[in-house]
């Protein structure tokens, strides 16, 4: 598969190697060194991928994520020094769809690489919209709508949404949703699903704190269903 990726990584050597990588998958490749760059190039010109190292000068990366993420719904792969699950969750939830710590083998990095451009294909190639209740997931189009209004997502939040929609009332467990969204992670694990449940309870639920569609199974996992009143024994409304 091949595509177009920027790389947004401030030390030459580490983005010649990753940038050497790319090209051996038959990847584009374009390298920028500063953060503000960056975010003038995707805009310009989007990707396919953006691989975004978080130490940046001129604008870090997680503020070129957070902007980004107010504006498109492109996949970001971010590569980070910094270690602490804190640091890792902060920047799922600023809309990154993985994470990757440093050191890192390339080997890993691609195999990330590989696992975003398929999702980011399998999305586009998808059929109809998926209907649950007044919860509408179209993977063509990537568009949400909850009572016919648009709700944006992140490309984790609409895949998170996508599985669930398709098997509606069914339960998933925490490690099964980690399959859909960060395959091939093992730092980030149960609490990343729980960060992208608690942002998308505040864009498609009512009253996120008591939600009636994006349901927790107490000791189990989440559901999604149409908007029941009430949840059934068993289940709890908090994240």
């Amino acid at each position: 598969m091949c595509a177009d990726i920027v790389l947004a990584e401030d030390d030459p050597k580490q983005a010649e190697l990753v940038r050497r990588y790319l090209e051996r998958e038959r990847h584009a490749v374009v390298v920028v060194p500063d953060g503000r760059d960056a975010l003038d190039l995707v805009r310009r010109r989007p990707p396919d991928l953006l691989v975004l190292d978080v130490m940046l000068p001129g604008l870090d990366g997680l503020e070129v994520c957070r902007i980004l993420r107010a504006e498109s719904d492109l996949p970001v792969l971010m590569l980070t020094a910094r270690s602490t699950e804190d640091d890792l969750l902060r920047g799922l939830d600023l809309g990154a769809d993985d994470y990757l710590t440093k050191p890192y083998s390339p080997r890993e990095l691609m195999a990330r690489v590989r696992t975003l451009l398929r999702r980011t294909k399998s999305t586009q190639n998808s059929g109809g919209p998926l209907r649950v209740g007044a919860l509408s997931v179209d993977a063509g189009r990537h568009e949400v709508f909850v009572d016919g209004q648009p709700v944006d997502t992140t490309p984790g939040e609409f895949r998170l949404l996508e599985v669930m929609a398709a098997r509606p009332d069914q339960v998933f467990t925490r490690g099964q949703l980690l399959e859909h969204l960060h395959g091939f992670d093992r730092y980030i694990t149960q609490r990343a699903i729980d960060v992208h449940v608690m942002n998308l309870r505040k864009k498609i639920e009512a009253a996120p704190r008591k939600p009636t569609r994006l349901l927790t199974v107490y000791g189990v996992g989440y559901k999604l269903t149409a908007g029941e009143p009430k949840p059934p024994a068993g289940e709890t409304r908090a994240p």
